[in-house]
């Protein structure tokens, strides 16, 4: 792999060459780049790279590199992009280059460059986690595309001014205040941030009035706000104190970043102090966040014993930032992971860039397993886009509330985003009706819970209902109407997030006239019940088993082709077959009566199969004379309905009274 350090002699060595000012420009930018003034350093960097003539193209290749890298900190994409193809152009020497203008590349939608680059990048340094989840991330960034989440999301109306506009997080238990991090021009520096090219940030609040509208922002007077650097808080569970990131101006050190607190009185906020002392001032510490129990404080860093780039960490709330304990590797990547933030119920949610992601800093959510391993999972979009987003606050339980994202800025600047998951809406829609009948609008349905719902539902006139349900809640549902035995379903709602029916029936059987028995099959010419007969007199069973007081008469029918006696015999050991069954399913013997009709009750033609089948009408008697005079596939249907098994209700009273 090409050296960075090679680079570099090679750059003192034709500074030589080039231009006074060239030279001065450089070293300025050099200087700021040090400091972290990542806009400083661009401005700087821009003005050599247009000094330094084509021919010097070593020179021309590292300082283009550099140009890039300042502009891939302040997030300003199309003039990094430009930067790194400029580095490529002139042959940077350090292969580093192709997986930066990669990430530029998926950044702006330019995903075949971006997986060439990234292959690139490969061939010289097979390892590079970060190019292998940028190529991985160009593969997952269509699927992602193609299977948008549920999330809506749209820029807010009420934070964003026209700077920047981050970090924003609900600071209060009624959820009617947030504090956001600006650079607006109320800050309260004076001066321009070399860093970001605008004022240094200060914390702004946003409160709703008695309407439940949000007010104009005001910047916090005091407290926590000063010239310098003051940004991306986070509350105690209390809502009293507040931690966050705190940066000052020295020209003289690398600005690290420092936790700092403050303590709320009454509606003030006080002068912010260091969280803690730490021993060595050259790592950054930064983005604290609470956990909702109040017991730890998990914030970002880059000190040792990390996995590269900016880490999360976290401290027993009070104990010191040194020896903190980093979150592992399920969480933590070779690049950076930082805004964490949590919702009421623990879960953890962060950007990264490190991991597999739509581009820029991706938001995750994590979940702990329990031990010290956590499951982590994109965010998707819309929620992600191809740029930053980053800083997820929730209004309460809600699945609802705020983020940052620079997406839809030209020049990299950071706005506030409200999201919102549309509420899962779970239903059961049902019917109840008669079994092989129609609508019955007078029944009524009981529904009882196991989250304590015990409601009763009144069907509309088409014998339709609906009932929004619980998703994970197991639900017990009765049928009922006067002259009908009761039908019974059980059922259980999923937990998936997509709205969904549950599509219920309910054939209520009359207690006043006989049922059929659907799919009823005897081997032919005797009484033995064939196996696909199980289903119907499994559910008879149930049926049965559901409406205990009742007892029945099975009643199994011939057509009039052969000999009556033989008819008679064959119906009633049909019909005894069928009561064996149910009492080997384990329904009393004494409730059950076996009676073979042969012949001698043809079919009376309903109104529904007076629908289905149009040369019947309703109440005609399939008697052996009326079916002789149909045609020939006519009198097979007739037949059909003719060979049946029915059951009659004879008593609804059954154990009341004794047997």
């Amino acid at each position: 792999m090409m050296k960075r350090t090679a680079a570099y002699v090679m750059v003192a060595a034709l500074l030589l060459f080039c231009g006074c000012g060239a030279e001065i420009s450089l070293r300025k930018g050099d200087q700021s780049y040090a400091l972290g003034e990542y806009s400083d350093a661009a401005v700087k960097y821009k003005k050599a790279y247009s000094g330094i003539s084509s021919k010097e193209k070593e020179l021309r290749a590292s300082v283009a590199f550099k140009l890039g890298e300042s502009y891939r900190h302040i997030s300003y994409v199309p003039r990094a992009l430009s930067a790194y193809q400029n580095a490529v152009r002139y042959k940077y020497p350090d292969s580093i280059v192709y997986r930066h203008l990669a990430d530029m590349q998926r950044i702006s939608g330019k995903l075949q460059d971006a997986e060439k680059n990234y292959k690139i990048a490969l061939e010289y340094n097979p390892d590079d986690h970060l190019a292998q989840n940028g190529l991985q991330s160009c593969n997952l960034i269509k699927e992602w595309g193609d299977n948008p989440t549920r999330y809506t999301v749209k820029k807010d109306n009420y934070m964003n001014g026209r700077y920047a506009d981050w970090s924003p997080v609900y600071a209060s238990e009624e959820y009617d205040r947030i504090i956001f991090t600006s650079t607006r021009k109320e800050c309260t520096g004076d001066d321009i941030n070399g860093i970001t090219g605008m004022k240094s940030c200060d914390f702004f609040m946003i409160r709703k009035d008695e309407k439940g509208k949000w007010q104009k922002p005001e910047r916090i007077e005091g407290g926590p706000n000063t010239a310098f650097e003051d940004g991306s808080c986070a509350f105690s569970p209390d809502f009293k104190t507040m931690y966050y990131t705190y940066c000052s101006s020295d020209p003289q050190l690398p600005r690290p970043a420092t936790i700092y607190e403050s303590v709320r009185s009454d509606a003030a906020w006080s002068t912010g102090k260091p969280y803690s002392s730490t021993s060595d001032s050259l790592y950054n510490y930064a983005h604290p966040a609470a956990s909702p129990d109040g017991e730890w404080l998990y914030f970002v860093s880059d000190m040792d014993g990390g996995f590269g780039g900016m880490d999360l960490w976290r401290v027993p709330i009070g104990g010191r930032l040194i020896g903190a304990e980093n979150l592992g590797p399920e969480i933590n990547t070779p690049g950076n992971e930082m805004f964490p933030t949590f919702r009421r119920n623990g879960e953890l949610y962060f950007s990264s860039d490190g991991h597999p992601g739509m581009g820029g800093l991706d938001i995750f959510r994590a979940t702990s397993n329990g031990d010290s391993t956590w499951t982590v999972i994109n965010m998707g979009t819309p929620v992600n886009s191809s740029y930053d987003d980053f800083g997820m606050t929730f209004e309460g339980d809600y699945t609802r509330g705020f983020f940052s994202s620079n997406r839809k800025d030209g020049r990299g600047r950071d706005h506030i985003w409200s999201f919102e998951l549309p509420e899962t809406v779970h239903r059961i829609v049902g019917w109840v009706y008669e079994k092989d009948g129609y609508e019955l609008p007078q029944a009524i349905v009981h529904l009882i819970g196991n989250d304590g719902t015990n409601m009763k539902l009144n069907v509309r006139d088409d014998g339709s209902f609906t009932w929004r349900v619980t998703p994970g809640v197991s639900y017990l549902l009765l049928g009922t109407s006067k002259g009908y035995m009761n039908y019974m379903q059980e059922m259980t709602a999923d937990s998936t997030d997509q709205d969904r029916d549950y599509i219920l029936q309910f054939p209520l059987s009359s207690i006043s006239k006989p049922v059929l028995i659907d799919n009823i099959f005897f081997d032919f010419d005797k009484s033995t019940l064939r196996p696909e007969s199980a289903q119907s007199l499994d559910e008879l069973v149930i049926l049965l088993n559901n409406n205990p007081g009742v007892t029945i008469e099975i009643g199994a029918h011939c057509d009039y082709k052969g000999d009556d006696d033989y008819n008679q015999r064959l119906s009633q050991n049909r019909a005894e077959s069928v009561v064996e069954y149910l009492i080997n399913h384990g329904i009393a013997k004494d409730r059950l009566t076996a009676r073979g009709y042969g012949e001698i009750q043809p079919k009376i033609i309903s109104r529904k199969a007076a629908e289905k089948y149009d040369f019947l009408n309703e109440d005609d008697i399939l008697s052996e004379q009326f079916i002789k005079n149909l045609t020939e596939e006519q009198q097979e249907i007739c037949n059909q309905l003719n060979r049946r098994t029915e059951f009659r209700v004879i008593r609804t009273t059954y154990g009341m009274f004794g047997h």
